[in-house]
C-alpha cells in the first residue's frame, strides 16, 4: 500500500530570514515581530508576529497599527521555491521519491522504505527534529494518499494516519486544494466541510465548478492516483533509458538494470569513487513514478553485486500500463580506489562478507545488521556495544569467563532454592516453569563499578552456570554476596541463555 508524506512549513518564509546564507547578510532575528509582505499585503508572520494578532491578508499599514516596531520584509517567492527544493534534495534520504508541494510544502513517497528507519512514527520524529535544528517550523504527516497527509499536516495534528483511515470527512474544505473561487462559491452553497461535500451528488457540481472538484475528491478517497514529481540529487552520475515500447516484465527490468548498472560504475571508475546509494526509478507512461533503493555498507562498483540488489528489490515494482524510461541515480559515492587481489594461491585471503552484508541490510533495515564489539567492564550489560557489522573487531572478552550468546534486558526475576552463603540453586522457577539443577559452575563474583557509580559501592553479584535436567543451560545470579544485605537483597535473576 502506497504511504506519502506530507510535510508543512507554516512559517516558511520568515524562516528563511533569520537564515544568513539564505539571505546572503545579516539575518533577522526569530524572536522579534517580522513579516513579509507583497503589494503592501502580508504574506506570511513568524510565530512571534502571529502571537501579536497578526495574520497573512493583513494590510500592511495595519499591521503596522498593531505592532509598532513591526519589521516588514518584501515577499520572495522565487527564493522560498529554491529552499524547498534543497530540502526535498536533502530528504532523499528518507526514499527516493522527494517532491516539493509548492509554496510551502514537501511530499515524501515512503512506500516500502519506513522500515528502513524504523517504522513511520520514527521517520516523522527524526523528520521534524533535523528540520527544527535548521531553524524551521515544520508539521508532517504520513497517509496513503498526498491529499490525504497534505490535509492532515495543515488541518489536523499531524501525526502517523493508519493505513485505511477516512478522516477527511472533518476537514473544511479548503483541505481539498480547490482554486478560492471554487471555495467561495461552495461555502454560498452552504458546503464547509469535505464530509457532506463528498456525500452530494457529483454531477449537479461537476457542471457547475468543473472537473477539479471531482478530481480532487477522488484523490482525497484514494480512488484517483495523484502522482508527485520527484527531484533530482544535483551533481550526481546518473544513467537513463527510454523505450520505444513500454516495459512490462521483470526479465525485460533485469536486462535495463545491467545496463544502466554497467555505464554508471565506468563513470565512478573514472572517478575513483564507488557507489554508497543507488535510487532506480521507473517512469510509467500514465506519468507516475516508482522507486526501489539499495544502499551498501562500503563504497562499491561491483557491476554485478551492485545488480544482483537491484534485482531483488523488482518485486516491489508494480509496471501498472508499462514502464517508458528507466532512471538510475548514484545517490551517495565515496572515495574507492584500486585494490591489489591475491596474486597466487599461496597468498592466504579473508572472506569478503561486505556483499552478504549489503543484501541483509537492503532486506531487513541497517538497525537489523550489526556486530557485538567487547567494552571494558566487568558489569556484563556494560560489556558490550553494538557497532556497524563491517567494523574491523576490536578487543577481545576473557577467554576464561565464558558468557552466554544471549543476555536478557533486563534480567527476569526467578524464583531459587539454594543454600547460602556460596551454593548454587537446587531448583529455579521461570515463567512459571520449575528447573531443576543437575550441573552447576560458580560463583563467579562480580562487583559493582564503584569509582563510576557512588550506589554500587557495596554492590555485589554471584553468577552461576547451571544445567537443567533437559540439558538446557542457563546464567543465573543472586543479589548479593549470601551474608551481608548492604551488598544485595540476595534476590535471584536469570540473565542470560548458553
Amino acid at each position: 500500500m502506497r504511504r506519502v508524506v506530507s510535510v508543512w512549513f507554516p512559517t516558511l518564509p520568515t524562516d528563511r530570514l533569520w537564515r544568513p546564507e539564505e539571505v546572503g547578510g545579516p539575518r533577522q532575528s526569530p524572536d522579534l515581530p517580522l513579516v513579509t509582505a507583497t503589494s503592501r499585503i502580508v504574506v506570511s508572520a513568524n510565530e512571534t508576529a502571529a502571537d501579536l494578532g497578526l495574520r497573512p491578508g493583513m494590510k500592511v499599514a495595519q499591521a503596522q497599527a498593531l505592532v509598532p516596531g513591526l519589521q516588514v520584509c518584501d515577499a520572495d517567492p522565487a527564493g522560498d521555491a529554491a529552499l524547498l527544493h534543497r530540502l526535498a534534495q536533502a530528504c532523499l534520504r528518507y526514499s527516493p521519491l522527494a517532491a516539493m508541494d509548492l509554496p510551502d510544502g514537501l511530499w515524501i513517497d515512503v512506500t516500502g522504505s519506513t522500515h528502513l528507519h524504523g517504522g513511520e512514527t520514527r521517520l516523522l520524529r527524526d523528520l521534524i527534529a533535523r528540520l527544527k535544528r535548521q531553524g524551521l517550523t515544520a508539521r508532517a504527516a504520513v497517509a496513503d494518499t498526498p491529499a490525504v497527509a497534505h490535509a492532515v499536516a495543515r488541518f489536523g495534528a499531524g501525526g502517523v494516519v493508519p493505513p485505511g483511515s477516512n478522516v477527511m470527512g472533518g476537514f473544511p474544505i479548503e483541505a481539498l486544494r480547490l482554486p478560492n473561487d471554487v471555495l467561495a462559491n461552495l461555502r454560498l452553497m452552504g458546503f464547509e466541510r469535505v464530509g457532506p461535500l463528498s456525500a452530494a451528488a457529483r454531477a449537479p457540481l461537476v457542471r457547475r465548478f468543473g472537473p477539479v472538484l471531482a478530481a480532487r475528491l477522488d484523490q482525497a478517497a484514494g480512488v484517483l492516483f495523484e502522482p508527485i514529481v520527484p527531484v533530482t540529487p544535483e551533481a550526481s552520475i546518473q544513467a537513463r533509458r527510454t523505450f520505444v515500447e513500454p516495459l512490462l516484465t521483470a526479465e525485460a527490468f533485469s536486462t535495463v538494470i545491467a545496463t544502466l548498472i554497467a555505464e554508471v560504475c565506468g563513470e565512478l571508475e573514472k572517478a575513483s569513487l564507488g557507489a554508497r546509494g543507488l535510487d532506480l526509478r521507473f517512469e510509467r507512461v500514465d506519468g507516475t513514478v516508482q522507486a526501489i533503493r539499495i544502499g551498501t555498507a562500503r563504497p562499491v562498483r561491483d557491476a554485478l553485486h551492485l545488480g544482483r540488489m537491484l534485482d531483488e528489490r523488482l518485486e516491489r515494482v508494480d509496471p501498472g500500463p508499462g514502464v517508458e524510461a528507466m532512471h538510475l541515480i548514484v545517490t551517495r559515492a565515496d572515495p574507492l580506489g584500486f585494490v591489489q587481489t591475491a596474486s597466487s594461491l599461496l597468498e592466504n585471503t579473508s572472506a569478503d562478507i561486505a556483499p552478504l552484508v549489503d543484501r541483509l541490510i537492503n532486506r531487513l533495515g541497517e538497525a537489523a545488521v550489526y556486530r557485538i564489539a567487547p567494552v571494558e567492564s566487568d558489569v556484563p550489560e556494560r560489556s558490550v556495544r553494538i557497532v556497524p557489522a563491517l567494523t574491523r573487531p576490536t578487543g577481545s572478552w576473557p577467554a576464561d569467563l565464558p558468557r552466554p550468546v544471549r543476555l536478557l534486558n533486563p534480567p527476569q526475576s526467578i524464583e531459587a532454592m539454594a543454600l547460602l552463603p556460596d551454593h548454587p540453586p537446587v531448583a529455579f522457577t521461570w515463567r512459571r516453569v520449575r528447573h531443576r539443577v543437575r550441573h552447576a559452575d560458580g560463583p563467579e563474583r562480580i562487583a559493582g563499578e564503584w569509582w563510576k557509580r557512588d550506589r554500587e559501592w557495596s554492590s555485589v553479584r554471584d553468577y552461576f552456570r547451571v544445567e537443567d535436567d533437559s540439558g538446557r543451560r542457563f546464567w543465573v545470579f543472586r543479589r548479593g554476596n549470601g551474608n551481608d544485605l548492604e551488598t544485595g537483597d540476595m534476590r535471584w535473576f536469570l540473565h542470560g541463555l548458553f
